[in-house]
């Protein structure tokens, strides 16, 4: 048997969204910017899924720009707001949870010359906004908060934090990739200025992404070349995976409350069953704002890797809740802004339970799980301490 609970690290792309691109790679072939017949044809391709992912997120469709991924589109918001309004301020403001596109750009700025603030988050991975009130200053020209953290789930109060932003004139970026498969976005309601994402994240295809930027937010280019994405942004076009993107986009709204519903069901399920039968674990998030599909959970006297290595051993896929499975040591930057202690964030797994997993696979998850912890607490000394008994060399 094999189960997949990774579905934050990337989902299967559906296959409508397959169907959908396949003419793109074959007969539609024309790059889309050409003046021939073939491109005319991509060219209306790409304009009707701009139209279409522009009108799901509430812009215009000449505020959407597409890009190669969701971490292409924070780099490009992070550094071109910052260097084009260099002259206004020097100053960034990003949360300490968020995603390494947008921890990196910051490194990167700060490098540059650039003061960079990195806001605190409460245990359960909330970002407060008298913090951001503390924070910004007059040369603050940018804030960025992740409306949805990847690791744990939680959803930050966007609407708030834009609000202190444009009050202090700021503009305000939020990384949207892990809230679009699961909250209805309008940019509009949301107060932001630029948002991004990334198709991977709700069933289309990888290689994908998109940047919104409100009409009279100016910013530097990150990539220059031709004339593509109206100047803006150089490279051929993908056609294939931006029509994918947008109708990947459109199953995820439409079919957006019968998902949530279920994949709720699934996770509620699994986390109660964890608490009750497994000794010795920590819930990492917000049980009231959350996304339906992200369990984290800390085992304590156990190394995550070593979780990680027994489940894909039985046949069920999740990600490890610190940077450890990408060949650091270092334990999650999450974890430790929300105050879990070092030694127990290293043991913490992330479960992200999609809309094609079923209640079977998540019972047999726990009793895999249960076997697993079990095994591995039998070869730690901490828990032979913990539990009365001597290190044994």
């Amino acid at each position: 048997m094999r189960i997949y609970i990774d579905h934050a690290a990337t989902t299967p792309c559906d296959k409508r969204v397959v169907e959908a691109m396949l003419p793109y790679f074959t007969d539609e072939y024309g790059n889309a910017d050409s003046q021939h017949y073939f491109g005319r044809d991509t060219a209306k391709a790409v304009a009707d899924a701009r139209e279409t992912v522009a009108g799901l997120i509430g812009c215009k469709p000449n505020e959407l720009y597409f890009t190669s991924s969701g971490t292409e589109a924070d780099n490009w918001a992070l550094k071109g707001v910052a260097l084009h309004n260099r002259h206004k301020g020097n100053h960034i403001i990003i949360s300490a949870i968020e995603h390494h596109a947008i921890l990196t750009s910051a490194d990167w700025l700060e490098n540059n010359g650039f003061r960079v603030t990195r806001l605190p988050v409460d245990s359960t991975g909330r970002v407060s906004p008298k913090d951001l009130e503390n924070a910004i200053d007059d040369q603050t020209t940018l804030v960025s908060v992740m409306y949805v953290n990847n690791e744990v789930g939680t959803i930050e109060p966007i609407r708030e934090l834009a609000d202190i932003a444009h009050k202090h004139g700021a503009l305000f970026h939020s990384d949207c990739v892990q809230a679009m498969p699961y909250i209805k976005i309008d940019v509009k309601e949301l107060g932001v200025d630029l948002l991004s994402m990334s198709a991977h994240k709700f069933y289309g295809p990888k290689g994908v992404g998109a940047l919104y930027i409100r009409n009279g937010v100016k910013l530097d280019k990150l990539i220059c070349g031709g004339g593509q994405e109206r100047s803006q942004r150089g490279g051929t076009t993908n056609t294939p995976l931006v029509v994918g993107m947008a109708k990947a986009l459109e199953y995820a709204v439409t079919e957006m409350e019968e998902n949530n519903s279920r994949i709720a069901k699934l996770r509620d399920r699994f986390v109660d069953r964890v608490l009750a039968e497994i000794p010795y674990v920590r819930f990492n998030g917000n049980k009231e704002h959350r996304v339906p599909s992200v369990a984290n959970f800390s085992f304590e006297f156990v190394e995550g890797e070593g979780i990680l290595m027994l489940m894909d051993f039985n046949g069920i896929a999740v990600s490890s809740g610190s940077a450890c499975s990408s060949g650091s040591l270092d334990p999650s930057h999450v974890l430790l802004a929300m105050g879990v202690p070092i030694e127990v964030s290293h043991g913490s797994i992330r479960f992200s339970f999609g809309k094609d997993n079923t209640m079977e696979e998540v019972d047999y998850t726990v009793e895999k799980l249960k076997e697993t912890i079990a095994k591995l607490r039998e070869m730690s000394p901490l828990f032979n301490l913990k539990t009365g008994g001597t290190y044994n060399v």
